[in-house]
Order: structure tokens, then sequence, then C-alpha cells
């Protein structure tokens, strides 16, 4: 390790794997993008990682490192040496451009995690920090590679016809040419497949999920947080047994009461037990806020004269309204994905939620793009929600962590 901290090593060192760790990462969205085998070339990249390492450390200016390393990338693509190897399929020309455009990628990325090494000996600091820099790096190529490729893919094969899948299954680039057709699919599942009304049974449902979640929760909450009673510190241990218990554990259970008392294929039997698996996770979150709630502001109240409904009224919950607010679109967010149950109770397609109806499209009579445009209809509206109010969920969330 102590060899490793002086520039002339750590930085080449630290190129090799950058390096390996793009080249993969471009391989695969240059193969999904154009249709294309592309495959790495390990030497090569190792070999362009190692002299870029040098090349960094040497010169600091990033343009002419952008420059000069086109013009190499460029050479070594049109040798046959590139990073990068690819299959039938592709032209020379577009081949030339990715190679001629990956060397400049890894000098630059390579720039900012090499910022401040240099060819004498690191210190601990300037040592540390160039290795978070990869590592930032590696995390983010990962996260898109695993999460950004494949909704892409999701996304690009539900704008495609059976004919263009069928011709080639690697190719997922959008044809914007075809103008507002693309969206053929999503305007067959609405036509033909009524996720009109799967949209509007899961929305249903997920708001009704919430708002009984909420009705057992915040006074169940407030009073774990609160009130004094026996047993008390053994019910709010004890909250989160139920939401730990495997729900594929109580599934039939569930199957076999719920055809007995008639809730299957019933909107009825979803609501009733979806808070069953949302209000130990409330309860939980909310009793954690409620404790770091200063207790003088309700004492204040109490002698003041008002009563305790009126202060949990007046006082807690509106200090209490961006943990609960984050709760709610929490528990939303659980009873719209929800599947298992949705699988198991509903069999009659007029009562289908979304996730249940995206399942019935895994069909070898139906398209695959069908299929495709299904989970990106179920997929976006969660996610926007989601994205949207990210913030807002991490303050609710987080505000009972730290007492006061």
């Amino acid at each position: 390790m102590k060899h490793l901290r002086y520039g002339y090593v750590a930085g080449p060192v630290l190129l090799v794997l950058w390096s390996v760790t793009l080249v993969y990462s471009i391989s695969i969205f240059a193969t999904f993008g154009f249709g294309a085998p592309a495959r790495p070339y390990f030497p090569a990249t190792a070999i362009v990682g190692g002299l870029a390492g040098i090349a960094v450390i040497l010169y600091r200016n990033q343009y002419f490192l952008a420059g000069a390393s086109f013009i190499a990338g460029a050479i070594l693509s049109l040798a046959g040496f590139g990073p990068m190897q690819f299959g039938s399929g592709l032209s020379t020309l577009n081949e030339v451009a990715i190679g001629a455009l990956v060397l400049p990628a890894i000098t630059v990325s390579g720039s900012t995690i090499l910022r401040k090494t240099r060819l004498g000996q690191l210190d601990r600091h300037e040592f540390e920090e160039a290795i978070m820099r990869f590592l930032t790096g590696f995390g983010l190529a990962f996260f898109i590679v695993i999460v950004v490729i494949p909704f892409f893919v999701m996304i690009a094969t539900s704008l495609k016809s059976q004919q263009e899948l069928l011709q080639n299954p690697l190719d997922y680039s959008i044809a914007l040419s075809k103008g507002w057709d693309i969206f053929r699919s999503y305007r067959e599942l609405f036509e033909d497949f009524s996720f009109g009304s799967y949209l509007w049974t899961s929305f249903l449902v997920s708001v009704v999920t919430v708002v009984v979640t909420l009705l057992f929760s915040v006074p169940g909450a407030y009073a774990v947080a609160r009130l004094r009673f026996k047993g008390r510190n053994e019910f709010s241990q004890s909250i989160l047994l139920i939401y730990m218990v495997p729900m594929i554990v109580l599934a039939l259970p569930i199957y076999i009461l719920f055809s007995m008392i008639g809730l299957r294929n019933s909107i009825l039997g979803l609501v009733l037990i979806y808070p069953v698996t949302t209000i130990p996770v409330a309860l939980y979150i909310l009793q954690g806020y409620f404790r770091g709630l200063p207790y003088e502001v309700e004492e204040a109240g109490l002698m003041d004269g008002l009563s305790r409904f009126s202060v949990i009224r007046r006082i807690t919950l509106p200090l209490s309204l961006p943990s609960i607010a984050s709760v709610s679109l929490y528990v939303f967010m659980i009873a719209w994905n929800e599947f298992l149950l949705a699988f198991m109770l509903l069999d009659d397609p007029s009562t289908f939620t979304l996730t249940r109806g995206v399942a019935m499209l895994n069909s070898s009579e139906i398209p695959r793009q069908h299929l495709m445009a299904g989970a990106v209809i179920a997929t976006i509206p969660v996610m926007m929600l989601f994205l949207g109010l990210e913030r807002f969920i991490t303050k609710g969330l987080t505000a009972g962590s730290v007492k006061g």
C-alpha cells in the first residue's frame, strides 16, 4: 500500500481500473444502442488506461488531453487495436467514431479522478481522495448499467413493432421517424386490454390503503410515543414483527379465508388486507417522529385548558405533517406496486389492479412490446411521484431520528 502512494503508480493503476469500468459500461450501451455486439478488448483497455494515467498526471490541460486522445482513439480503432471490438452489423465509420470517443471519455473523466495526484509521493489525504473519486465513478457507472439500461430497454421495446423485434432483438434504437405511431402499443393497451380500468383500480386501492393506514397508525404511534400504559415497551418493540413475516407464508391462509367468506375477486378484499402490511411500518416510523417532538409544546396546550384530543388535533398533527405526508407516499407506493396478493386473490379482469394486469400480458399469445408498455405504465407514475417529492420524503422519514 505504501508503494501505491507514489503518483506514478497510483495514477496508472486507478486509470486501468477506471478504463475497464468505463469501457465495459460503454460496450453495453453500444450493444443496445446500435444493435451490434460490442466487446471490450481487455489488453488494449489496460494499456490505454495505464498510458492515460501517466498522461493525466503530466498534462493537466483537459482540452489537450481530449484532442490528443480523440486522435489516438481513431487511429487505434482503424488499426483494430481499440479498447472495444465490434461484431458484424456496424459500419466502419461508426466503429471508428465510437473508438475515437472512448479515449477522450477515459482521459477527461480520469483527470477528475486524479485531480490532485502527482508524480511524487502522495500524502494519505491525496491518496484516499483519489480512491474515493474512483469509487464514486465506479458506483455511478454500476448504477447506470444496473438500473438505467434495463429501464431504457423496457421503454425502447415498448416503442417497437413485432416485426422490428423479430428482425434484430438486440436493436433498441428508437425510430422517431414513425411519429406518433411509435406509441401504438400504449394505445392498444387502453383500447383492447382495459388498462384505464386497471389504473383507476390501483389508484383507488392505494388511496384507500393510505387512509386506513393513517387512521390506525397515527393514534397508535402517538399512544406508544406519549402515553404510559402497561406493556408499552413490549408493544413498541414488537411492532415490526408482523412486517417481518414473509407474505408468501400468509398468502395461502389468506387465499383460503377469503375464498370461504367471498372476498376473492373484490376490491374490498384488497383494501382489508393491504393495510395489514403497511400499518406496522407506518407505526414504526411515526412513533419515532412523535418521540422527537418537544413534549413541552403539548404540555403548554394542556395547561391552557385544551383536552388531549385538542392538543393532538391543533398542535401535534400540524407539526407532524412532513412525517405523515412521507409515510402516506411510502404506503401509496407499497400498495401501488403490490403483486403477490393481487395475483392470488384476483381472477376476474374487471377487478384487476395494474400489477395484475401487467402479469396478464406475460403470455406467448401477447406481443412482447405490450408487456413492456404495461410495465412502463405501471412504473412511470410512481417513479415521477417519488422523484418529484424525494426531498420531502427524506425530510419526513429522518425528522424523528434526532430528538428535539
